[in-house]
């Protein structure tokens, strides 16, 4: 049984995934910031349904409660799954956007990211297998539907994601990023910009559907540094 992070996992998306990779034999911590209650919801179902979970709670951008979080966890073994969902929104356009508007959203992408990857990297190494999926978004393709700073940040998560591939690839773990367009998630349906006509299919994605591509990531040996779209055909130059 290898052991999964999901980050965001109290989220929509983040719980799907979650409950995929228990349902696949892997141990899953269910990770989130302030609804650790969320996490523990998710984590309860998949114990019901017979599988290994725990909630655990730190805030990504706390560097050092990362660490101690992180440390905590790497004592009873490596974890060799991990999944970068955690991510915010804070819809702004550039000429009214506040500084912390930009800051809020970056930090969490980005430096989250960092925070919560690199203290894995060296006890993955040494199992010579691991597997890191980063959720980015169709936004880092062609703009974002709120914001430029969120879609700076899913683009950044793009570029982390090849060049950790590169790095990583003669150790055994891949590294893949899933972009996503428009699922079906309170943060979607509250967009009033956010319309499924613009999604050739005609309809929001569903998290089910994202969930099963990051599964398939997770068992692909050989697939890294890929961007893989999910978004209903939704034209990506």
């Amino acid at each position: 049984m290898k052991r999964a992070l999901v980050t965001g996992g109290s989220g929509a998306l983040g719980s799907a995934i979650a409950l995929k990779l228990a349902a696949d034999g892997h141990h899953v911590y269910v990770h989130a910031n302030s609804a650790r209650s969320l996490a523990e919801k998710t984590a309860g179902e998949i114990v019901s349904r017979g599988g290994s979970a725990q909630a655990v709670a730190f805030d990504v951008v706390d560097f050092e409660r990362v660490r101690a979080s992180l440390e905590a966890l790497l004592a009873e073994g490596p974890i060799q799954i991990l999944i970068n969902s955690a991510g915010i929104h804070d819809d702004a356009i550039m000429p009214s956007m506040r500084r912390q508007q930009w800051l809020g959203v970056i930090d969490v992408s980005l430096n989250g990211f960092f925070n919560v990857t690199q203290p894995l990297l060296m006890p993955m190494i040494g199992t010579r297998w691991g597997r890191i999926v980063n959720i980015s978004s169709v936004a880092a393709q062609i703009g974002g539907l709120v914001g430029p700073h969120y879609a700076a940040s899913k683009a950044g998560m793009l570029g982390l994601t090849r060049s950790y591939a590169q790095v990583l690839a003669k150790e055994g773990i891949t590294v893949n990023s899933v972009c996503p367009a428009l699922i079906d998630t309170e943060m979607v349906r509250s967009n009033p910009r956010a319309n499924p006509g613009l999604i050739p299919i005609g309809r929001f994605g569903t998290v089910e559907e994202v969930a099963l591509v990051v599964l398939m990531l997770v068992g692909n040996a050989y697939m890294t540094g890929q961007a893989v779209n999910v978004n209903g055909g939704w034209y990506v130059s």
